[in-house]
């Protein structure tokens, strides 16, 4: 066998070799250092894309499990309302059966009347103010909408003495089912049952018209010549006689990690004297329990939305029962995609130890042996001497 000095085979062979052993030395603490086997597609295409979409069932999984406890968290509020009304009925037939009692004289059955009216009155105040995150829960609209008429008049343009008034916005999501009317007088404006004074308005300003009661909100923006009150009130008239407000009860849920994993939740109208809640009378504090007739009127009418309330509340119930096992199928779900996803993706410490070990040496070796190498033309030298 030869001896060279001009090339060294053996210190190449021994430096390709110490340089795949630090590649592979490399990779291995990647994944020890980052946790992951797969850390670039290089590493395993196949099982990044599989790994990848798993991901994206977990997080939705993980989201919808977060959309289903906000859904419960929505009925709680609506069914806690609803147990509070439940306690107005049985009060206010508690005075209906007293009422019923021949011991009872006009001025008692008035006093009587009185609370019923008040009660009455109550049932309403909760259905119209028991809101989640702005959706009504309990009068049968949830997120109201502007019918496609009253939609267009947004922008209307309230034009004509002392300049324009234009119509920016019509904010009706609190706002419940039905039609209102608006009419005007003088510096006023009435929409509905509700009056409200209007202000001139200057050049380039913004006046908003807050109908609380009926959860209508009116934004009007004014050009460069500004408009007055009173010749808004004039052209209110452009606006049309009134807007029709629409929406159902009814709340779709997201509770899985795809399209159409959903479920719809009706949360009911409960008001008290709406033919879609109660349908109670409407009860005066003088006649509504005025005789034995009217006092046992009352109290057949309140068993009967006792027992609408009672199926309203039930079907709350069983909507409640039913997220409560998607959300420990959902747990389920991400417990076992994740354990599934480590699988693929998660580096086996055990395994890589390992090998690392095995590639320290390699490494070590290679070193020394390409050292050696490295010595072995000073061998070739003795042979000059």
């Amino acid at each position: 066998m030869g001896m060279y000095i001009a090339t060294n085979v053996a210190a190449i062979n021994a430096q390709r070799n110490l340089n795949t052993t630090s590649l592979k030395m490399g990779k291995v603490l990647e994944k020890l250092s980052s946790g992951y086997r797969i850390n670039r597609a290089a590493d395993d295409a196949a099982g990044l894309g599989i790994s990848e979409k798993m991901r994206s069932q977990i997080r939705g999984s993980a989201q919808a499990l977060r959309n289903s406890q906000d859904g419960i968290s929505m009925i709680q509020t609506a069914e806690g309302a609803m147990d509070e009304i439940h306690s107005i009925l049985q009060r206010a037939r508690e005075l209906a059966v007293q009422a019923a009692n021949g011991s009872m004289d006009a001025a008692a059955r008035t006093s009587i009347g009185t609370e019923l009216v008040a009660l009455q009155a109550e049932i309403d105040r909760i259905a119209g103010a028991t809101q989640f995150n702005g959706a009504q829960l309990l009068n049968g609209t949830l997120v109201g909408t502007l019918d496609v008429a009253s939609a267009t008049k947004v922008g209307t343009v309230l034009s004509g003495a002392g300049g324009d008034a234009t119509v920016a916005s019509l904010d009706v999501s609190r706002a419940q089912a039905g039609a209102l009317s608006i009419t005007s007088t003088a510096t006023t404006i009435t929409l509905g049952s509700e009056t409200i004074t209007l202000n001139d308005m200057a050049a380039n300003s913004t006046q908003v018209l807050n109908f609380s009661q009926s959860g209508v909100t009116i934004t009007l923006v004014t050009g460069a010549a500004g408009k007055t009150a009173a010749n808004i009130n004039t052209d209110i008239g452009g606006f049309g006689a009134g807007i029709t407000v629409t929406g159902n009860g009814s709340a779709v849920f997201q509770v899985g990690a795809n399209v159409g994993n959903t479920m719809s939740v009706g949360f009911s109208d409960v008001r008290a004297t709406q033919a879609t809640g109660l349908n109670l009378t409407t009860w005066v504090a003088n006649t509504a329990v005025q005789d034995l007739a009217a006092s046992n009127a009352r109290i057949t009418e309140i068993d009967t939305a006792i027992s609408t309330l009672n199926t309203r509340r039930a079907n709350l119930g069983a909507a409640q029962n039913r997220l409560e096992h998607t959300i420990a199928s959902l747990g389920i779900a991400v417990e076992n995609l994740s354990a599934a996803e480590s699988r693929i993706r998660d580096a086996d410490v055990a395994e890589l130890s390992s090998m690392m070990v095995s590639n320290q040496i390699l490494q070590q070796a290679g070193v020394s042996v390409l050292s050696q190498a490295n010595q072995s033309p000073q061998a070739v030298l003795n042979l000059l001497k």
